[in-house]
């Protein structure tokens, strides 16, 4: 199985601001591996939680590395080659890269498109949300006239935890439902609130009609869920909290759901079993992303059907993604009926 790693840098079209920073400009990196005339394709791109942080650089340098450890395997040997990887300490995201590529691979060696190899059912995939960072009203105002007019939205999920405090934060989602009193909300902290201020911002949020919090208290801080859901009138989602299946079993009695996102789990294979162990335990199912391009978000929308939220937007506010593959219907981003992942390149693509 031969490894080719390339990087290359999207722009985004709406600058994001959460409560940890702001991006404007990723750079990602495909993956391609290749066996008997076949290629699969995989994407890994940076994040960092708190002080968790797998850069594009360490994750390039990871593939490189191991690369040569993985060339005597086949895309069939996707147990053996995980073990060389936990085993190598690879970044997650490095391993989701590879891990969707063989996924690829297997899809386009039988001819079929992976969310029909898992037997999954298109119609039920829910529409996704499209996020609006943190911003002034104003800007708030401006950010979603812009998704109106821009796409089919059903769905807002609204970035809080702004460093000026919870007053801003009601500010900012006020404006917001006056702005679009249609589309359902969600709110999306990322840790920026203290148990305190997330006690008061759920009781607010509630009233506003948004329908679950995510992410609430910061990373580190997951001793403080049990009080908060006992107070809080909405559901709590975890994600910058859970990265794998492991970490559902301690944290499954004090929440309502996880947010799954392939660079955090390492590719579908986790992903697969995040959904299964969440399930076993009573949780509520979000697929998520991070700077992806369509790559890997057509990826992870293999499986849509087996979620009960969907927040796989960040393709959507590319200037310049060089890739093609789910697309966007009713709100709803949906898988195609091409072999594997589905995915092609542009050939106008730098």
């Amino acid at each position: 199985m031969e490894i080719e790693v390339k990087l290359f840098t999207v722009n985004k079209r709406f600058p994001l601001t959460i409560s940890y920073g702001t991006t404007a400009q990723t750079t990602n990196v495909w993956v391609r591996i290749s066996h008997d005339g076949i290629e699969g394709w995989g994407e890994a791109s940076p994040f960092h939680v708190g002080n968790h942080q797998q850069s594009t650089e360490m994750i390039k340098v990871a593939l490189q590395q191991v690369a040569p450890s993985l060339q005597a395997f086949n895309p069939w040997q996707r147990q053996q080659i995980e073990a060389v990887l936990a085993k190598a300490l690879v970044p997650s995201s490095a391993k989701a890269a590879l891990d969707m590529a063989m996924h690829d691979w297997l899809g386009k060696c039988v001819g079929l498109p992976l969310w029909q190899m898992w037997g999954l059912d298109r119609n039920l995939i829910v529409p996704t949300s499209v996020t609006i960072g943190i911003n002034t009203p104003a800007g708030a105002r401006a950010r979603a006239r812009d998704w109106l007019q821009f796409t089919d939205v059903r769905v807002f999920k609204v970035k809080l935890g702004s460093p000026d405090g919870i007053a801003a934060d009601q500010k900012m989602i006020m404006a917001v439902r006056e702005e679009a009193p249609m589309p359902e909300l969600y709110v999306d902290a990322n840790g920026g609130w203290t148990l305190s201020d997330a006690e008061l911002m759920c009781n607010f949020l509630a009233d506003v009609g948004v329908k679950y919090v995510e992410q609430p208290l910061p990373r580190g801080q997951e001793e403080d869920l049990a009080q908060l859901k006992q107070r809080s009138p909405l559901p709590i989602f975890v994600d910058e909290s859970c990265f794998t299946s492991f970490d559902i079993p301690r944290l499954a009695n004090c929440i309502d759901g996880i947010n799954i996102k392939l660079m955090k789990s390492g590719g579908l294979t986790e992903a697969m079993r995040m959904v299964h162990t969440a399930q076993a335990h009573g949780l509520k199912v979000m697929l998520g992303c991070y700077s992806n391009s369509t790559l890997a978000n057509t990826a992870a929308v293999q499986l849509a059907p087996l979620a009960d939220y969907i927040d796989l937007d960040s393709h959507l506010n590319l200037i310049d993604d060089p890739f093609t593959g789910a697309f966007l219907e009713d709100g709803r981003v949906l898988p195609n009926n091409l072999p594997g992942l589905g995915v092609e390149h542009s050939a106008s693509a730098a």
